[in-house]
């Protein structure tokens, strides 16, 4: 059997995953690991810092995909506010992209919800002993497909557009110029090697760069 990175006590584990089944279950099978307790699950991302100062747990299992706030956001609200969680995002979606945005948002691993719970019982073990974690195939995806080559301005763009919005709409939402908004969407699509923005949206995406 692991030991525990701690001395004396369970590992006190946040669990964040929208999947109500997805949730109860892995909470389940975390829980009858010896040396882990799942002292929190909340199903959004929203509620992911509120339980987590709450409870004060010493990993947080995150999904990237949530209601609300995304697993990513979340991870950056818990480095700033509560530095000594250490934080894995755990995802269906093994995009290149979101391993660099997750590294960023200050998240220690980065495990895909396929593999076996023994598995991610085990990056919550070494994550809390200072390791880093990442799944060896994600790895090699995002080594191979490079940096995001989207700014934060176009993304924050591009993400304006999600819902049809016109060009002054984006604008206004942005306070930036029509010109300027513009520009970035032109941008964004010649980087992604697209037609339009919609197409920019389902590309960047698709590569986990928003």
């Amino acid at each position: 059997m692991n030991e525990t990175p701690r001395d004396g006590g369970s590992v006190r584990v946040l669990l964040a995953e929208d999947q109500g089944m997805m949730r109860g279950a892995l909470a389940l099978l975390l829980g009858m690991e010896p040396d882990l307790e799942v002292v929190a699950q909340v199903g959004s991302g929203d509620e992911v810092l509120a339980a987590a100062l709450e409870q004060r747990p010493d990993v947080a299992l995150l999904d990237i995909e949530m209601p609300g706030l995304s697993g990513l956001e979340a991870a950056a609200l818990l480095r700033d506010q509560l530095p000594g969680c250490r934080v894995v995002m755990v995802t269906t979606f093994g995009r290149p992209g979101y391993l660099r945005r997750a590294m960023d948002a200050g998240a220690a691993g980065f495990v895909v919800k396929d593999g076996p719970v023994e598995e991610l019982a085990e990056a919550a073990r070494r994550v809390l002993r200072g390791e880093t974690v990442i799944d060896p195939a994600l790895a090699a995806a995002a080594l191979s497909a490079g940096p995001n080559p989207l700014t934060g301005r176009e993304r924050d763009t591009l993400n304006a557009s999600t819902d049809g919005a016109t060009v002054a709409d984006i604008a206004v939402r942005l306070r930036l110029s029509e010109s300027t908004v513009r520009n970035y969407l032109s941008s964004a699509i010649g980087k992604t090697s697209t037609r339009n923005r919609m197409e920019a949206i389902r590309e960047a995406r698709r590569q986990g760069w928003l």
